[in-house]
C-alpha cells in the first residue's frame, strides 16, 4: 500500500489522522515539525503528504516548497483558517488540495484516495502516446507534461497541468465544476467546488486571466485566444 506522511504538530490530531489512515491500509510516517517533515520525506519518499500549514521550525508552505523541489509529490494541506491567501500560496508551491479544520476523517480519507488515483491516472496518460493540444498560442503537451505560451514554457504544478489539459481538450466548451472535480480530482461528489475555483485562479495567474472564461454557477471554459 502507498506510504502517507502525516505532518501535524498537535499530537492528538496527528495520532487520529495516522490511526485512521493505517486502518485504511496505508503505511504512515508521522512528523511534528517542518524540519522533521523534510527529513522524513527524504528518508521514506512517501506517495502522499497530509500537511498542516502552521508548524514549528518552519511552516507547511516552506515544507511543500522544499519537498516539491526534490520530487513531485501530492500534498493535501490542512489549515485552521479559511484564508484564501494562505490557500493560494499553498497551491502555488505545489499543494494539490486543502482541508479547513475541523474536518471529517471520512472526507480526509476520501481526498487521499482520490489524490492517489489521480496521480496513477496521470502516469498512465503520460505513458500513452498523445499529441499536443494547441489553443491559440497556448500549447499543452500531455506526453511531456509541458505548457508553452507564445513559445515560452509555463511552469505549472501537476494538478494545475491536469486541470488545464482537461480544459484544453475541449476549447471553448464549458466544463462544469462537478465534471472537473470528477475527472481531475477523482471526486464522486461536488463538495469541493471551491477547490476548483482556487486552482483556476492559480492557472489564470500563470497563463492570463482572460484565457479561462467563468460561466457563473456552472463552470469554466478555455478560450482560444491568439
Amino acid at each position: 500500500m502507498p506510504t502517507v506522511l502525516v505532518v501535524e504538530d498537535e499530537p492528538v490530531i496527528n495520532q487520529a489522522v495516522s490511526d485512521r489512515l493505517r486502518a485504511e491500509g496505508y503505511d504512515v510516517v508521522s512528523a511534528f515539525s517542518g524540519p522533521e517533515a523534510v527529513e522524513l520525506h527524504a528518508a521514506h519518499r512517501p506517495d502522499a503528504i497530509v500537511l498542516d500549514i502552521m508548524l514549528p521550525g518552519f511552516d507547511g508552505i516552506e515544507v511543500c516548497r522544499r519537498v516539491q523541489t526534490e520530487r513531485p509529490v501530492p500534498v493535501i494541506m490542512l489549515t485552521a483558517r479559511d484564508d484564501e491567501s494562505d490557500i493560494l500560496v499553498g497551491l502555488g508551491v505545489g499543494a494539490d488540495d486543502y482541508l479547513t479544520k475541523p474536518f471529517r476523517m471520512r472526507e480526509l480519507v476520501a481526498r487521499v484516495k482520490a489524490l492517489l488515483r489521480r496521480v496513477e491516472r496521470a502516469r498512465e496518460l503520460a505513458a500513452s502516446p498523445a499529441s499536443g493540444m494547441t489553443v491559440g498560442d497556448l500549447v499543452v503537451d500531455p506526453t511531456t507534461r509541458r505548457v508553452t505560451l507564445q513559445d515560452k514554457e509555463i511552469h505549472l504544478t501537476p494538478l494545475e497541468f491536469d486541470l488545464l489539459a482537461m480544459l484544453a481538450a475541449s476549447p471553448g466548451h464549458v466544463l462544469t465544476r462537478e465534471r472537473l472535480l470528477e475527472e481531475v480530482w477523482g471526486w464522486a461528489d461536488a463538495s469541493g467546488t471551491r477547490t476548483v475555483d482556487s486552482h483556476v485562479k492559480g492557472v489564470r495567474a500563470k497563463i492570463g486571466a482572460d484565457r479561462i472564461r467563468t460561466v457563473h454557477g456552472v463552470g469554466y471554459a478555455l478560450e482560444p485566444l491568439s
